[in-house]
């Protein structure tokens, strides 16, 4: 769903636009204050500030900006600006902000590869060190309680719940 907040008399022509082009439906509040109230109340994806608005009121807007969530902001000068470039805008910051959460996962992705290989590395090893010929019980058994502390590890890394 898309907030769209603006005192300009063409707020509800772009909010059909906004919902039209992006297949999300679309609320358009016309004060700061009905738009914290809305987005204390709802889940927005994007969030259009009307740029003067925003200025003109920079508590209000503090105010709104603190109930956001997960909600991309985007400030817009609807005085200078037109549906196209209003669409143009709200597009870009879509896209920036699928980039970024992308690079965000890949990042988490490629840290959490790099602690797990470490530790299944150690694993690996372990269990070759115990499948040798002729190691003593003893040995068997440090080599045992070795691996079982790395899959503790391990477990704890995946935050896996476990009872026996």
């Amino acid at each position: 769903m898309i907030l769209l907040i603006s005192p300009h008399a063409t707020v509800r022509e772009c909010a059909a636009v906004l919902s039209q082009n992006f297949g999300e439906a679309t609320d358009a509040v016309q004060s700061l204050d009905h738009a914290t109230s809305r987005l204390r109340a709802q889940e927005y994806s994007t969030v259009i500030f009307d740029q003067a608005l925003a200025e003109s009121e920079p508590n209000d807007t503090d105010a709104s900006l603190q109930h956001l969530g997960t909600a991309i902001p985007v400030f817009i000068n609807f005085g200078t600006s037109n549906v196209t470039r209003v669409l143009k805008e709200v597009r870009s910051a879509m896209m920036r902000r699928r980039r970024d959460e992308r690079s965000a996962r890949e990042s988490a992705e490629q840290t959490l590869r790099a602690e797990l290989k470490g530790i299944v590395t150690a694993m690996l090893l372990s269990c070759e060190l115990a499948l040798q010929d002729s190691p003593s019980a003893e040995a068997q058994l440090d080599r045992i309680r070795s691996i079982h502390e790395l899959a503790m590890q391990l477990r704890t890394r995946l935050s896996i719940t476990y009872s026996h």
